[in-house]
């Protein structure tokens, strides 16, 4: 009984996944899952083209997707990160933080994926202010952001865990805006093809339930066991570094305890798309959304792992 499982990259904000990994989560489910580190940009497209049954990542590709491809049938089951993991890190502190200070700064924004940067500019909206007065450094990696706060030559970069976690450690940065903090923002489910899904429901229910065992098992475990567990996954992170990024990520509740995709995180997240110009239509949240497996699992409560 196996399953394909595509990853759009390493990141910790993943923890839930190597975690049911680690612990063994699906073999007790029975069901064999191969991950594949596939790069973002396919991991919807792989679906669709058969390369893989399930894929992880975030319903805002599967939004853009629809919007090209009214018909591509790609439903997201499953919610694990349920609230956006990036941050702003300045040079300088900032501790009373407001949005409109990003109007009067140089402000460099991730590269890598579109996400990050729709979701915050949604922000400056709802804020009443114009995100096209950001002074915005584009085209850069996190990697080559972090290097240019550190020379001074930017104000503020938007980065995920590592990053904010080594600057504040080597004293070049101050957290000035954690996105999580908005509230729910559906940024990371399972997904697969509405046919995928039914005809291999129970294979989908198992490793929904593996996942749901894997959340029981995140929310009553120390950090320090936590870090343990998923450390194969970062072999060049130091243990102390990893734990400091797993703690912050804890304390502002980016992972679900349970598997349901809540309307309000697909709602935030659709909003932050159609205002930032990724797509005109995207589709409804009944398309997007099986929450049907989810129920099942969190009826039947089945022990932490």
């Amino acid at each position: 009984m196996s399953l394909t499982l595509f990853e759009p990259f390493r990141a910790v904000f993943y923890t839930p996944f190597y975690a049911a990994h680690a612990l063994g989560a699906y073999e007790v489910e029975n069901v064999n899952v191969n991950t594949v580190t596939s790069g973002a940009e396919v991991t919807v497209s792989g679906l669709i083209a058969g390369d893989t049954d399930v894929t992880w990542g975030g319903p805002m590709r599967i939004q853009y997707t629809y919007d090209q491809q009214p018909n591509c049938a790609v439903v997201s089951f499953c919610e694990v990160v349920t609230r956006d993991p990036f941050f702003l890190v300045g040079r300088t502190p900032n501790p009373n933080f407001e949005m409109k200070d990003l109007l009067n700064i140089q402000l460099a924004t991730v590269s890598e994926v579109n996400t990050p940067w729709l979701c915050l500019q949604e922000d400056l909206r709802r804020n009443g202010l114009n995100p096209d007065l950001v002074t915005r450094v584009e085209g850069n990696t996190m990697a080559e952001n972090d290097a240019a706060l550190r020379a001074g030559e930017v104000d503020v970069i938007q980065v995920f865990q590592p990053f904010p976690e080594q600057l504040l450690a080597d004293g070049f940065g101050y957290i000035w805006y954690a996105a999580a903090t908005r509230g729910p923002t559906s940024y990371t489910t399972l997904s697969t093809l509405r046919p995928t899904l039914e005809r291999q429901r129970d294979k989908m229910l198992r490793m929904t339930r593996a996942i749901y065992r894997t959340q029981k098992w995140l929310h009553q475990t120390d950090v320090a066991n936590i870090a343990n567990a998923i450390r194969e996954f970062f072999p060049d992170m130091p243990q102390e570094m990893l734990s400091a990024c797993i703690t912050r990520y804890q304390s502002l509740g980016l992972w679900g305890k349970n598997p349901i995709l809540p309307r309000s995180g697909f709602d935030r997240l659709q909003a932050s798309g159609h205002s930032g110009g990724l797509f005109s239509t995207g589709a409804a949240y009944e398309t997007c959304v099986d929450n049907s497996l989810a129920k099942e699992v969190i009826a039947a409560d089945p022990p932490s792992m």
